[in-house]
C-alpha cells in the first residue's frame, strides 16, 4: 500500500478484500462439489430414510471462511440436494468452537448433536459415524495436516474403526517447504485461563467468568496438533480428492508443488 496514492488506499484496501472473499467463496464451493461425492456415495449404502452420519471436530464453515466454509461445505451441499445427514458435533474445548458449527447447522436446517470431545471414539466403535470430515489450517509436503486439537485422536480412533477420515483442503493452506509436521511445525500454547475458567449467565442473570480448575492448578493448553498423513483417508481440494501423500499432491498441484 506504500506505492499507492493516500486518496485512493481506502478504496483499493476494500477492492483487495473483496478478491480475496470472491476466491474464498469459489475454493470452498468447489471444495463442497467434489466432497458432495463422497456423502452421495455414502448415502447409497444407506437404507430408505436412514441418515448419513458425519463426525465434524472444531468449527470449518461460514464463520470460519466466507459464505461455504471447508469441511462443512460438502454437508450443505449434500442437505441442499435432499440427502438426509447428520452431524455429530464435537464441542472442541477449550474454545468450544462446535458451538459455532452448531448454530451454522441449526441455521441450516441440518439436524445434529452436540458431542463431548471424547465421545467420538464411543460413536465410532458402535457404527454411528460413517465418515469424518474435518478442516486444516496448514498441510505439509507429504500430506500430514495440522488442525485444531483433539483431530489426531479423532483420526486414530477413526483408523482404529475402519472410519473414512477426510479433510477439506483449500489450497492455501498448502505449505510445501515443510515435510513432517509432527517434527516441524510449532504448536500454539495459549492462556491458562482458556482452560481454567468458563464465561456463561450466573443464576442472577448476569454475565461472569468462573473458575473450574482447583487453585494453583497449571494448564497446558496446546491449541493445534499434527495428524499424520497415514491416518487421512484423502483430501479433499478445489480441484478434485487425492490421497494424503506427496504423489497425491504433486498430482493435483503440480504448478504449486515445490513452491513456498
Amino acid at each position: 500500500m506504500e506505492n499507492i496514492e493516500h486518496s485512493l488506499r481506502v478504496e483499493t484496501a476494500y477492492r483487495i478484500a473483496n478478491e480475496i472473499a470472491d476466491e474464498d467463496v469459489e475454493l470452498c464451493r468447489k471444495i463442497g462439489e467434489h466432497g458432495l461425492k463422497i456423502i452421495q456415495s455414502m448415502a447409497k449404502t444407506k437404507s430408505t430414510g436412514e441418515a448419513v452420519n458425519i463426525l465434524t471436530h472444531c468449527n470449518a464453515g461460514w464463520l470460519a471462511t466466507v459464505d461455504w466454509g471447508t469441511a462443512l461445505a460438502p454437508i450443505y451441499m449434500a442437505h441442499d440436494a435432499g440427502i438426509k445427514v447428520h452431524v455429530w458435533v464435537d464441542e472442541t474445548r477449550p474454545r468450544n468452537q462446535g458451538g459455532l458449527t452448531a448454530f451454522e447447522l441449526g441455521s441450516h436446517g441440518i439436524p445434529h448433536t452436540l458431542i463431548a470431545d471424547n465421545a467420538g471414539g464411543h460413536l465410532m466403535q458402535h457404527g454411528k459415524v460413517d465418515l469424518c470430515i474435518v478442516g486444516t489450517d496448514r498441510t505439509t509436503a507429504r500430506g500430514d495436516i495440522c488442525n485444531k486439537i483433539g483431530t489426531y485422536l479423532k483420526a486414530l480412533a477413526a483408523k482404529a474403526n475402519q472410519v473414512p477420515f477426510y479433510v477439506a483442503l483449500p489450497s492455501p493452506t498448502l505449505d510445501f517447504t515443510v515435510w513432517d509436521g509432527v517434527k516441524e511445525i510449532p504448536i500454539e500454547q495459549r492462556s491458562g485461563e482458556e482452560q481454567s475458567h468458563v464465561y456463561g449467565i450466573t443464576p442472577e442473570g448476569t454475565r461472569s467468568w468462573v473458575n473450574t480448575a482447583p487453585q494453583g492448578t497449571s494448564c497446558g493448553n496446546y491449541a493445534f496438533d499434527v495428524t499424520p498423513a497415514e491416518l487421512i483417508t484423502g483430501l479433499i481440494t478445489e480441484r478434485g480428492i487425492c490421497d494424503a501423500s506427496a504423489e497425491g499432491l504433486r498430482v493435483l498441484f503440480p504448478d504449486l508443488y515445490g513452491k513456498p
